[in-house]
């Protein structure tokens, strides 16, 4: 008998973590199905801006994507994007997200989306943004010298700049209902 009840609660155990794994794939799925929306925009409109050249690519960065954040915040979903670096201190993320950001710098080998509990029935959703050569313009070690002006005019406590291609740019963040 002893030998059976011993199974059973193994058994469970096992169906247990399976439940488990299977609800937080789910809800890492939700949250980078949230996050979509935002980074094509954020994409489209910065290539639409790289277009017209890097100082044009610096106004979708200051004004388009936290327009674009905003209009997908909706229906208990807020979004953004932070840093460990910032060129704009109103891109502070949450609190919640920064222990998350600094895992990210201390272990770049596990840069993997990420979904924590944030208490009261919400979620939160991370996902790191490498360094793309793009990036590069407005972000690298070397800047145009318009660049430069343009991000001294516009930022001067700038700090997002001296990336190389694959670093750590900073993180995108979305909080969402646990439930839909």
């Amino acid at each position: 008998m002893d030998r059976r009840r011993a199974f059973l609660v193994a058994a469970l155990l096992i169906a247990s973590a399976g439940a488990a794994r299977a609800e937080a794939e789910q809800d890492l799925a939700r949250g980078a199905a949230r996050l979509a929306p935002f980074k094509t925009q954020l994409q489209h409109a910065l290539q639409k801006g790289l277009a017209d050249g890097p100082a044009a690519a610096i106004a979708v960065c200051r004004v388009e994507a936290p327009r674009i954040a905003a209009s997908l915040s909706r229906e208990g979903i807020r979004m953004g994007r932070t840093s460990h670096k910032l060129r704009n201190p109103a891109n502070a993320g949450p609190a919640w997200a920064r222990p998350l950001l600094d895992d990210y710098l201390a272990d770049p080998a596990r840069r993997t989306p990420r979904v924590v509990s944030l208490g009261h029935d919400r979620l939160g959703y991370v996902e790191p943004i490498l360094v793309q050569a793009p990036c590069l313009l407005c972000h690298g070690e070397t800047l145009a010298p318009e660049v430069a002006r343009t991000l001294a005019e516009l930022y001067p406590s700038d700090r997002a700049t001296g990336f190389r291609e694959g670093d750590l740019r900073g993180i995108f963040w979305v909080e969402f209902p646990e439930r839909p």
